[in-house]
């Protein structure tokens, strides 16, 4: 048993119909989180803070979206 083992890398699973994903922007800062938004509920899932333009371009490649198809929400 190893107790201070490397974290696998799994790619995050996003079912097609149920969940988009979206860039929550703070008003005040500008600060940038990538979430998952349910369609149904609207609820929120958030996935990591986006700092950088690469971050944003790994992400959508990640998920299968384009950069400028992902809606903000403020």
């Amino acid at each position: 048993m190893r107790l201070f083992g490397r974290k696998k890398e799994t790619a995050p699973l996003l079912p097609p119909g149920d969940w988009e994903l979206v860039l929550r922007s703070s008003i005040c800062t500008g600060e940038r989180t990538a979430c998952l938004r349910d369609r149904e509920t609207g609820k929120l899932r958030e996935l990591q803070l986006v700092r950088t333009q690469e971050e944003l371009e790994r992400l959508c490649r990640e998920y299968g979206v384009s950069p400028e198809a992902l809606r903000t929400i403020y």
